[in-house]
C-alpha cells in the first residue's frame, strides 16, 4: 500500500466516523433544534431527508476507506458532497441568513473536502497504468 493510499484511508475513515458521530444524534434532536434555533422545523421531511442522505454518505466514506484505490473514482464526488454544504452555507452567512456558528460547522466540510481532494491527488500515481518499455 502506498503512502497516498494510507493517507486516503485515514482521511475517509476519519470523515466517516466523524460524520456518524455528528449526524446520528440529529434523528433525535428535531424538537431541541426548534427550541435552540427558532423557529421550529416546519418541513420535517426536508430535515430528515438531509440527515438521511448525509448519513448514507458517511457509509460511502467508510467504503472508500476500505479500498481507496478501487473507489478512487468516487473521491471527486465526495468533494462535491462536502462543497454542497459549505458553499450554500457561506452564501447564506454572507447574506446574513445563518449565524457564524453554522458557518463554523460548515467549515469542517470545507476542510474534509480539501482532504478528499488531496487524497484523490495522492492516490493518482498508483492509479496510473504502468509505463510501456
Amino acid at each position: 500500500m502506498t503512502s497516498g493510499e494510507r493517507f486516503a484511508r485515514r482521511v475517509f475513515m476519519g470523515a466517516g466516523i466523524y460524520g456518524l458521530i455528528v449526524l446520528l444524534p440529529q434523528y433525535f434532536m428535531e424538537a431541541q433544534i426548534g427550541r435552540d434555533s427558532p423557529p421550529a422545523i416546519t418541513h420535517p421531511e426536508h430535515f430528515y431527508g438531509f440527515v438521511g442522505v448525509a448519513l448514507a454518505w458517511q457509509f460511502a466514506f467508510l467504503v472508500i476507506a476500505r479500498d481507496p484505490q478501487r473507489f478512487r473514482p468516487l473521491m471527486p464526488v465526495a468533494v462535491i458532497e462536502k462543497l454542497a454544504f459549505f458553499l450554500p452555507t457561506l452564501w447564506l452567512f454572507l447574506g446574513g441568513r445563518v449565524a457564524a456558528a453554522v458557518l463554523g460547522v460548515a467549515t469542517v466540510d470545507l476542510l474534509l473536502g480539501t482532504l478528499f481532494l488531496a487524497s484523490f491527488l495522492r492516490t493518482r500515481d498508483a492509479a496510473a497504468p504502468p509505463a510501456s518499455t
